[in-house]
């Protein structure tokens, strides 16, 4: 087996922008974490779901062998903040509100966890909303899966903190756009800086108590107009809270309205400004390598392409009533991959990705 191949695919898995130098470690640390979930069954899985792609990308045609290595499951679209250009928080999603149930999860994992590698638990809104958080994180821990989830730090108590490191959680991520309460609350509305501090300390402590190396606690400043100027003592903060890594992200826009939220830095901008509109600087090439190693999947079941799909407008199927074998094999996933190897530019969720 061509070890190289597999760890290029495992790359994929994690969206990674913007990184700091000084946490080169701490991903090479964080990859062999990702490589002790494998085993035979998972990385000839694997290769299948890498092949097909390859050959999709050969022959123009949407052909898919295996499994999904990664998936992002949503605890809940419901939010406690209601961030600016969020259509959770500010409760703009067009599909109904809620948490997902504890059975329902459980079908999810017990039907993927013996190809499964990556489990992000976020997709819209806050996961520490839903009160099965935990035993959320336990399932997949006990089933050998590498877990994951963000949060905007709201809800870690220390107890809360203590059960999240306890319960095996891989990498949690943290976001805090300020490096104080009066910048920081400019985007996160109703957002309270001090308690995301003391929420990420409760982590770091209990790492420490517990003598745990896990989770990795990455700390994601999402860099805009109002806070570029505070990026330096944003790394300085990182460093003394003793965070194992700091990322710097680019906003998403999704009302036009918006657009003084863009950075003045170039290197943080995801889109050019023409003519007062905004036009995404990735290229957008007829491929999408997440339509091929993900899914996601909202609190209500439905399976959705991928994380741009806010609103579920393109699902492939409900895992209520078929299996996830079934729905990513089925004739509308089918439909959909083609349109995207075809014409990716004509679908609508596809103009604001950032991937390649």
């Amino acid at each position: 087996m061509n070890v190289f191949i597999v760890i290029l695919g495992l790359l994929n898995l994690l969206v990674i922008t913007n990184i700091h130098i000084k946490t080169q470690i701490s991903i090479l640390m964080l990859y062999f974490s990702l490589l002790k979930k494998l085993n035979f069954k998972k990385i000839i899985n694997f290769i299948k779901v890498y092949s097909g792609y390859l050959f999709s990308i050969l022959l123009k045609k949407g052909i898919y062998f295996g499994f999904p290595v990664s998936i992002s499951i949503e605890p809940t679209n419901l939010c406690n903040l209601q961030c600016i250009e969020c259509v959770s928080g500010l409760r703009k999603l067009d599909r109904k509100l809620g948490k997902l149930s504890f059975d329902l999860y459980k079908k999810i994992i017990d039907e993927s966890s013996e190809y499964l590698i990556h489990l992000l638990l976020y997709f819209q809104g806050e996961p520490f909303v839903n009160k099965d958080i935990i035993k959320i994180i336990e399932y997949a821990h006990h089933k050998n899966i590498f877990t994951a989830t963000s949060t905007n730090g709201h809800f870690l108590t220390s107890e809360l903190a203590r059960k999240t490191v306890e319960a095996g959680l891989d990498k949690l991520i943290v976001s805090l756009d300020g490096t104080n309460q009066q910048v920081y609350e400019k985007y996160r509305v109703n957002g309270n800086f001090d308690t995301v501090i003391l929420g990420i300390n409760n982590i770091v402590y209990w790492k420490k108590i517990l003598k745990s190396k896990t989770p990795e606690i990455v700390l994601q400043f999402l860099v805009m107009s109002s806070n570029e100027h505070q990026i330096n003592e944003i790394k300085v903060i990182a460093k003394n809270l003793k965070i194992d890594r700091l990322e710097f992200k680019s906003i998403q826009i999704n009302n036009i309205e918006n657009i003084y939220l863009l950075p003045a830095k170039e290197k943080f901008r995801r889109y050019n400004l023409v003519n007062n509109e905004i036009k995404i600087k990735t290229k957008l090439n007829n491929k999408c390598w997440r339509l091929w190693n993900s899914i996601v999947i909202t609190w209500e079941g439905d399976v959705v392409p991928c994380c741009y799909d806010k609103n579920a407008k393109y699902t492939f199927g409900n895992i209520k009533e078929l299996a996830i074998k079934t729905i990513i094999k089925n004739d509308v996933a089918f439909i959909f991959r083609n349109k995207v190897l075809k014409n990716r530019k004509s679908i609508d969720i596809c103009n604001n990705c950032t991937t390649k």
